[in-house]
């Protein structure tokens, strides 16, 4: 894993952020888009990526899902699919991915965790550390440390 610190990749994300958030907009006008990862989290460390949220009613989540496929991504093997989630990925040169969620799921975690970052400078610091310590490992392990610290930041009232 190798990691870029906020001034070198926030502001592109943001940019290719509202590029993509106009072209689902046009598909998916009813949907939910917001900037998640920490591309969204001011002075985050992070791989470069951007990540967004999509989210929809339950009853729509496939039909978006066929839709968002149209803008250049697939559906992204190896990761959690439930009928309430879905994580697509670029098949451009755009470090992109999208998750697909019904809105009022558990899957609206994506949204917490950004903002009990955005809302704290020393769990920001801890996330930083976190990922600069896993720099050089197999991205499966950085993916199981990554996740204790998602679900302890999620358990904090």
């Amino acid at each position: 894993m190798k990691f870029y610190r906020a001034e070198q990749y926030q502001a592109s994300c943001e940019v290719l952020f509202l590029q993509y958030e106009l072209e689902i907009q046009q598909l998916l006008p009813d949907a939910r888009i917001e900037h998640i990862g920490a591309s969204s989290i001011p002075m985050a460390v992070s791989k470069g990526d951007l990540d967004i949220f999509v989210g929809v009613d339950a009853s729509e989540v496939e039909n978006a899902i066929k839709l968002l496929i149209t803008l250049g991504f697939q559906e992204k093997i190896d990761t959690l699919r439930t009928p309430e989630l879905c994580m697509l990925e670029s098949i451009s040169n755009d470090d992109v991915a999208l998750q697909v969620v019904a809105n009022g799921s558990e899957f609206e975690d994506f949204l917490a965790f950004r903002d009990k970052l955005r809302a704290s400078a020393s769990l920001v610091w801890q996330y930083n550390e976190l990922k600069i310590s896993c720099t050089g490992w197999p991205q499966e392990e950085y993916r199981k440390k990554k996740s204790i610290f998602v679900e302890q930041v999620l358990a904090l009232s």
